[in-house]
């Protein structure tokens, strides 16, 4: 890896499936030091891979949050390099006041948390990490889950799920927030960066762009919910059947994405839960 380049190493883990779209990115930036970006799923071929790379100069581990497709290999591989693993907090930290009460009052949510993950430097909001040749800046950007962080280098961000390169974050309350992560788009926006780096796709190389039509895609979506309940009182997933076009396996998600914008919609007062909150509540709208 030459330290002087834009071009991060990527291996790719071997986990495709209709969340991960090809696989978790893991990247590997710097040259005597080098930062492991999500190490990915605790696969012992890639952990290997990844260990490989680093030629015994892995001096930094970071996860931007902990889904089990980013932060399962992080122990594994700190007991192979002798790195700390650095990111916000476990898979509960960041959540929102709003979303504790949520968790408190037993709206599920957890797919894919890994509720063992624990860092051995917690990041703050606006740190800087650094080794020889690099520096990296800590954005804390929820949305996705309540302790992503993105990871500004220079003119480009390594923003892990917030924005990946093939399709729409899921957001699953009370994990995932949607006024969270509109404010982590407009954040990541504010920066102005030359590219994003997802944690799934490619590069995206026009980011005013991407971040732009994912905010107006949230938009839309909220007006289509609101259009449906115009029918009368419904559930998240009697919505997404009615809105989505996607393959049964993915529905779920869908669900739960349109739970997320009917809970911000009832935080705004454009719609009322019928019952208590949780994930079957029926909304009315005003």
């Amino acid at each position: 890896m030459d330290e002087r380049t834009k071009d991060p190493l990527r291996i790719l883990a071997p986990n495709p499936s209709p969340l991960t779209g090809p696989g978790t990115t893991t990247f590997l930036l710097g040259g005597r030091d080098v930062a492991v970006i999500d190490p990915g799923p605790d696969h012992p071929g890639h952990l290997a891979a990844i260990a490989e790379a680093g030629q015994g100069r892995i001096s930094h581990i970071i996860v931007t949050h902990a889904h089990l497709d980013h932060s399962a290999g992080a122990p594994r591989l700190s007991q192979m390099t002798g790195a700390p693993v650095l990111a916000f907090g476990g898979a509960l930290s960041g959540r929102s006041p709003m979303m504790r009460r949520l968790a408190d009052e037993g709206v599920g949510g957890g797919e894919g948390l890994d509720l063992s993950f624990a860092p051995d430097i917690v990041l703050r909001d606006g740190q800087v990490i650094e080794g020889d040749g690099w520096h990296l800046t800590a954005l804390h950007t929820p949305g996705h889950s309540g302790g992503h962080v993105s990871l500004l280098w220079d003119d480009q961000i390594f923003c892990g799920d917030v924005v990946m390169g093939w399709s729409s974050t899921i957001i699953s309350p009370p994990d995932g927030d949607l006024a969270d992560y509109l404010r982590s788009l407009d954040r990541l926006a504010q920066h102005q960066p030359r590219r994003l780096l997802p944690a799934h796709g490619e590069a995206i190389t026009d980011p005013q762009a991407r971040l732009s039509d994912l905010a107006a895609h949230r938009r839309q979506r909220s007006a289509q919910i609101l259009t449906a309940l115009r029918d009368g009182p419904a559930d998240a997933a009697s919505l997404a059947a009615r809105i989505y076009e996607v393959a049964p396996a993915l529905m779920p998600a869908a669900a739960r994405n349109v739970l997320a914008h009917l809970l911000a919609l009832s935080d705004l007062g454009a719609v009322v839960p019928l019952d208590v909150l949780g994930a079957k509540t029926r909304f009315v709208s005003l």
